[in-house]
């Protein structure tokens, strides 16, 4: 059984994104594992094992524009079943 079942990635388009303090905020305010903050002051790409995926999504969303989101639900592909 999995801690956190969710994999949850997406990028963010945005102005004066910073990775550091991206970082710091999930690590202050979310449950999981597993993060990778990457990119530069216009684009980041998040990764991220949560059970809770709204509360990134609306976090990212409060920084810049949100796409090319995928929620995978891990137990699930654990499980032989689809993701």
């Amino acid at each position: 059984m999995l801690e956190f079942k969710f994999d949850t990635q997406l990028l963010i388009e945005g102005h004066d994104l910073d990775e550091d303090a991206i970082n710091d905020y999930f690590t202050s305010n979310f449950k999981g594992d597993c993060l990778l903050a990457v990119g530069d002051d216009e684009l980041i790409k998040i990764h991220y094992h949560t059970n809770e995926p709204w509360k990134v999504l609306e976090y990212c969303a409060s920084l810049g524009d949100i796409y090319d989101v995928v929620v995978e639900n891990m137990e699930r592909q654990e499980n032989g079943l689809q993701g």
